[in-house]
Parts: structure tokens; sequence; C-alpha cells
């Protein structure tokens, strides 16, 4: 059975962000109504050094209460493809440019009342350069290896769902790789 949107009335706006009023009916006659958060979706780096390191960010994130780290992410712009938010907010965040870019995943963080698709990118080829971050972050760079982030998801430390479900889909691959090349030999 699929469900029909019947309406959607916008109830709040924000730069950032819009809300509506959605209800949807399935051909039963059983209806959703729901307050939903809308986004224009956002890209995710995971930026991945020669040494097979990931660049994290840390910032304060007012809704957390926390600085947390994280993978680098921006929203995507009005007209803007994902991948080029992607290159757009890596150099904006971290000041690195990437030669390689290989799309990792794409979820939605919290289906039941946000409309925002996160897409994950694996950024290598590596280039410093210099940040120009938004006038409202202040950010901290640090290289990790997967074995520390992974202690630091299990320790608590990362908290943020982008992060650990990056960590995991390139750690699943990663392993899967490894398998294939093993059974190859």
């Amino acid at each position: 059975m699929s469900m029909k949107l019947i309406s959607s009335e916008e109830i709040c706006r924000t730069p950032i962000f819009w809300v509506t009023l959605d209800q949807a009916v399935d051909p039963d006659g059983f209806e959703i109504r729901r307050a939903i958060v809308q986004h224009q979706g956002s890209a995710v780096m995971m930026a991945v050094d020669e040494k097979n390191r990931v660049l994290l960010v840390r910032q304060y994130r007012l809704p957390a209460r926390d600085y947390m780290w994280e993978l680098p992410a921006g929203r995507v712009d009005a007209g803007e493809t994902v991948l080029k938010a992607a290159k757009r907010e890596l150099i904006e965040e971290t000041g690195y440019k990437a030669r390689t870019w290989t799309k990792l995943f794409t979820f939605f963080a919290s289906p039941g009342f946000v409309a925002e698709r996160m897409t994950i990118y694996v950024a290598q080829d590596l280039k410093a350069g210099g940040a120009t971050p938004m006038e409202d972050e202040r950010i901290e760079t640090g290289w990790f290896t997967m074995a520390e982030i992974g202690r630091m998801i299990e320790s608590n430390e990362i908290k943020d769902a982008k992060t650990v479900i990056g960590w995991a889909v390139w750690r699943e691959r990663a392993r899967a790789a490894g398998k294939r090349s093993r059974a190859s030999s």
C-alpha cells in the first residue's frame, strides 16, 4: 500500500530549515498527520589521508549543549549538488581540498519528524589550505585512526550519528575488501 500526501502547510521558516504540517492517507483511509522539519539536505565529508586517518572537527553544538567531535558537514545550498556542497564545505570547515571523491552512504538521521537527507562522501588525495568557517563557527580539527574513532564511539566521546554511521560503513567496506583480497590470493 502506498501513502499519498494530501496536504502540506508551511507553519515556520528559518534560514536553515522550515516546518510543514503534513497529512497523508493510504487507500484504506489510514491517516498520518505530522509537523515535519524540512531541510535542503546535508553533505558529510570523511576526509581520509595517506595514513588512513580520518579528519574530524570539534565544535560547540547548541542543541546538544556540548562540544562534539564529528565528521565535517554542511547544508546543500539551493541549486547545488550534494557533491558540490561537500567540496565547498570541506574547504570552508577544514581548508582541505580533495582530488578523489567517493559516495559512501545516504541516510535520514531522524525520519520520524526531520526530512533531512545526509550523504557521506569519502574525500582522498588531500591538499591542505586555509579554512573559512562561517561567522558562527569555531572549528578545531584533528586526525584520528579508525581504531581511535571506534574507541571514542564506544566511550561515548563521539555521539554524532553521521560520524558513527560513516565510521561503521567505512569499516565494513574495508573489512569486505580485505576478505575479497584474501580470497583471491
